[in-house]
């Protein structure tokens, strides 16, 4: 097993998908992502905003490096989306690709290797020696199954690539301002204040050039900051759902 001292959000440990050393693995199909259960942000690529944007808040996580997350709930620890055992709530609710890829993900094995490695979280317990389930290899290659999970594998990476242009660009054109959402609950008296985000700045997006306006949307990254300022609105819909499911956060929480 491969592991790193950082390892990305959900994953244990990374291990390279072998024809030989897992050749009679098997994977087995799961309705549940217990690891899903306590996350409430998650990593997006910039292409999901128009599907995430109908369920769910878009920001941006702070500092520097910043990347887009969609929020699944509005404090550490509460997903309100899946129930205590990691299942959907809803049916036809848009889950991120990152939730998606996980138990698999793309890796240099060595940090001077050019080439990246179809690997997978040894910890899961979807994937192993089965007596049922789907094959991942069939005579020493790759069933059609694990060629599709590369595939998408390969096409995550391609759209984390753009994903990171993209915020270059705002941060460039300086549209990044610090996030705070301020909600009042019928009741009580002490708002709720979340912070530790960051926004578009609406008044800076709109007194860009008219040449910088006319590239952003040539581009489609404007409809793409729209689909994020539209999603705000949804941060009092999460914070409704934390209310119904008795997962009352307290006042003054960062989210």
């Amino acid at each position: 097993m491969a592991s790193a001292p950082q390892l990305p959000l959900f994953y244990n440990g990374l291990e390279p998908l072998s024809s030989e050393l897992h050749a009679n693995y098997k994977i087995r199909s799961s309705n549940v992502a217990p690891f899903l259960t306590g996350q409430h942000a998650i990593p997006l690529t910039v292409e999901e905003f128009p599907l995430v944007q109908r369920f769910m808040p878009i920001v941006f996580s702070s500092g520097d490096d910043s990347i887009p997350i969609a929020l699944m709930g509005l404090n550490e620890g509460v997903n309100v989306f899946v129930d205590d055992a990691g299942a959907l709530t809803e049916d036809n609710l848009y889950v991120p690709a990152y939730v998606r890829r996980y138990p698999y993900m793309l890796a240099r094995l060595r940090p001077d290797a050019d080439e990246l490695s179809l690997c997978f979280d040894p910890t899961t317990d979807t994937i192993g020696a089965f007596d049922d389930g789907e094959p991942l290899f069939a005579d020493g290659q790759p069933t059609e199954l694990t060629r599709n999970i590369l595939q998408f594998n390969e096409n995550f990476e391609q759209a984390a690539a753009r994903t990171g242009q993209f915020m270059t660009e705002i941060r460039d054109a300086g549209l990044l301002m610090e996030g705070e959402v301020t909600i009042q609950q019928d009741g009580i008296d002490q708002p709720f204040v979340y912070r530790g985000f960051q926004m578009v700045d609406e008044q800076k997006l709109a007194d860009l050039r008219g040449d910088q306006l006319r590239k952003m949307s040539q581009s489609g990254m404007l409809p793409l900051l729209y689909a994020h300022l539209f999603s705000l609105s949804l941060m009092r819909d999460i914070f409704a759902r934390q209310v119904k499911l008795g997962k009352m956060p307290q006042p003054q929480l960062v989210a």
